[in-house]
């Protein structure tokens, strides 16, 4: 029963926490913010769990756990509502458009404005005229609820995995602990498929569907201005997590322990990272009802003795790496497919969903299956997990040859003329055929021209009149598009060209396979972590572990990563209250390369820490034998002395009936 709701609770975290990463984009639009804001929205969960792990992970070893998950449950629950509040707080979304002026006339807009030439800035922008409510409004205040609710999130998960595994594992005979181990963590890799999908699902509703007359919308989901039903999403998964708390309440403390507890006969190679020590001894058991304080006195000394071991340091020097790495692109993934093979986010987050995430789980669960059935020890566990990272990341460096061009944009990516040219400069938007218009540089409403150009605006297009509504609006006349001056554009991108369209299965195919092998060596790799780990320490080795990735990791990485990402922006949006908002376009070839190259650099450096780590594994596990071997002689004689002594007992009691037999039967017994 505890494995079903333990599964239940790892599938609403994972749920919610990826479908936090399939909104990023969508965050970033509506409030207007860059891709390093939203990376410290995203590991603001860990800021949660760093308040809370280490006192979580000790203390609630020895109290009632399953009650502690409950609570930690019913807080995600709360904090995923807080982040869906501002959609009911704010106004209606407004992206930008350059024919807003014009939202009340009766007739079809001139993109050109040939008569506003007195009106324009000397950064060649048209004066910003405030949108109604700017004075009230306070994007600020809107993203910052969706941070505290993340903080709640946080909060809220930290006793679920560190109080959960220790319970299976104290509770679970232990050959059976590595496979319960390894379905709760397939399920919690089950869980961002439906997340990812329920993010696909919610990016193609618009976000103010049922307030909004969708005819008058000009925008389709695969605009970088489109923004989806982010904060429907979240109410969802409120829910499932909310539903999730419930199993626990009727758990009890502690469950009938199936296998008797032996520690003295682990072997060698099954040995922990932590030797025995008079600081470790069970003095408080899971039925006792002990004082804080009592608890308190032994948590310094306790820790430095799980510090003090050098293995465990390098395991956690490895992992933090390597989680840098891979939070990293995991958050950003969505993102680099938009933006790189030119997807809809709703497609992106489907293709996660279905194709990606299920690779992980597989490999994850087979994984956990591979080491029952070769009965791995802590040295085999170890070569792989190491041996499948290895594989992963040879495979992961061809993605740096699966490669789109730059969408073509006139004055942003090539010249006017068509000639390739990447400009972060506003004046190259401006040339001889737009000159006769008066046009915003700050604008962002994509025409695709009859000559396969994208333009920034209509405006800079070149085009003196229009025709049609909503997204069937076609612009004529657009003297940039063609000598003569009379060719047209349509709202919207250009279509990108097929050979990025043949790149891009080749693209998903790689991440499935990468993705399988990778995650193979996850639950071997976890199982290293509590291998043979005295039951009072259990919880603390997993806590302090979280504790020290999400502090190194989950919140470094997404922010990091996301203000690396920021410097490849060539054109950002404008926000309606005016200001920098969001980014529109990326350099293509600069974010692949610093997207995948952060990626893969933070996987070499963790590669060669396992070296020295390796070499310290196998000089514990060699002196771990040798005093094995010694235990065991001492042993071995003590037993030998106490079977002479019963046996001489004997010869005694029976030596008047059968004197030469017994003597003979005793030594031969002997």
């Amino acid at each position: 029963m505890f494995l079903v709701a333990l599964s239940f609770a790892y599938f609403a975290k994972a749920l919610s926490g990826s479908y936090m990463k399939s909104t990023i984009t969508q965050l970033e639009r509506r409030f207007d913010i860059p891709s390093y804001l939203i990376g410290v929205i995203d590991g603001s969960f860990e800021i949660g769990n760093l308040l809370v792990i280490a006192f979580v992970s000790y203390f609630g070893a020895k109290l009632h756990r399953p009650k502690i998950i409950a609570v930690g449950c019913v807080l995600m629950s709360i904090g995923t509502f807080i982040i869906a509040l501002p959609h009911f707080i704010i106004g209606r979304y407004e992206f930008e458009t350059s024919v807003r002026w014009v939202v009340n006339s009766t007739l079809n807009p001139s993109p050109c404005r040939p008569d506003s030439l007195a009106n324009l800035t000397e950064d060649g922008t048209l004066p910003q005229v405030p949108a109604s409510g700017c004075e009230g409004e306070s994007n600020l205040s809107m993203w910052i609820y969706v941070l505290l609710g993340n903080v709640l999130r946080g909060i809220g998960e930290t006793p679920v995995q560190p109080l959960g595994i220790s319970y299976i594992d104290d509770f679970a005979t232990e050959e059976n602990a590595a496979l319960y181990v390894g379905c709760v963590q397939t399920i919690s890799v089950v869980g961002p498929v439906f997340g990812y999908l329920l993010g696909s699902l919610c990016a193609k509703i618009y976000v103010d569907i049922g307030f909004v007359k969708m005819e008058t919308i000009t925008i389709t989901p695969s605009d970088s201005r489109w923004v989806g039903a982010w904060w429907l999403g979240y109410l969802i998964a409120g829910v499932i997590t909310l539903l999730s708390a419930i199993p626990f309440w009727f758990l009890p403390r502690s469950l009938p322990v199936s296998r008797p507890e032996v520690p003295e006969k682990c072997t060698p190679e099954q040995t922990s990272f932590i030797k025995g020590s008079p600081l470790l001894k069970h003095k408080y058991s899971a039925d006792e009802h002990t004082s804080f304080i009592e608890m308190a006195k032994d948590f310094i000394p306790t820790l430095r003795t799980l510090l003090a071991h050098p293995v465990y340091l390098v395991y956690l020097c490895v992992t933090i790496i390597q989680l840098n790495s891979l939070i990293g692109m995991v958050t950003y993934k969505p993102k680099y497919i938009e933006q790189h093979f030119r997807q809809s986010a709703s497609k992106a987050n489907f293709l996660m969903g279905v194709i990606n995430i299920p690779a992980v789980a597989l490999g994850m669960f087979s994984g956990g299956l591979l080491m029952k059935r070769l009965k791995l020890n802590i040295m085999g566990a170890a070569k792989f997990a190491f041996g499948t990272s290895l594989i992963g990341y040879i495979l992961s460096l061809f993605f740096f040859a699966m490669s789109c061009e730059n969408a073509k944009v006139a004055g942003v990516t090539l010249s006017y003329d068509n000639i390739e040219k990447i400009s972060y400069d506003k004046h190259p938007l401006f040339t001889d055929c737009n000159s006769k218009c008066v046009c915003s540089s700050s604008d962002w409403d994509p025409v695709c021209g009859e000559n396969g150009i994208t333009y920034v605006s209509p405006c800079l297009a070149g085009c003196t009149t229009s025709a049609g509504s909503g997204k069937n609006t076609v612009f004529s006349n657009c003297s940039c598009v063609g000598v003569a001056g009379n060719y047209t554009a349509s709202t919207g991108h250009c279509p990108q060209k097929d050979d990025c369209d043949r790149m891009f299965p080749y693209f998903l195919a790689l991440s499935v396979i990468t993705s399988f092998i990778i995650s193979l060596g996850g639950t071997p790799g976890y199982m290293l972590l509590i291998r043979c780990i005295k039951p009072q320490l259990k919880s603390l080795a997993l806590g302090f572990h979280a504790l020290a990735t999400r502090t190194l990791a989950g919140i470094p990485a997404p922010i990091y990563f996301g203000a690396i990402i920021d410097t490849t922006c060539l054109k950002w949006g404008q926000k309606r209250c005016g200001g920098i908002g969001a980014c529109r376009i990326y350099n293509t070839t600069a974010y692949r390369i610093a997207y995948l190259g952060l990626t893969l650099s933070l996987r070499t450096i963790s590669f060669i820490i396992c070296i020295p780590g390796f070499i310290l594994l196998s000089r514990q596990l060699k002196e771990e034998e040798r005093s094995a071997i010694h235990g065991a002689l001492r042993n071995g004689g003590t037993e030998l002395e106490v079977l002479r002594k019963e046996e001489l007992v004997i010869s005694n009691s029976d030596q008047p009936h059968h004197p030469s037999e017994n003597s003979t039967d005793r030594q031969t017994r002997l």
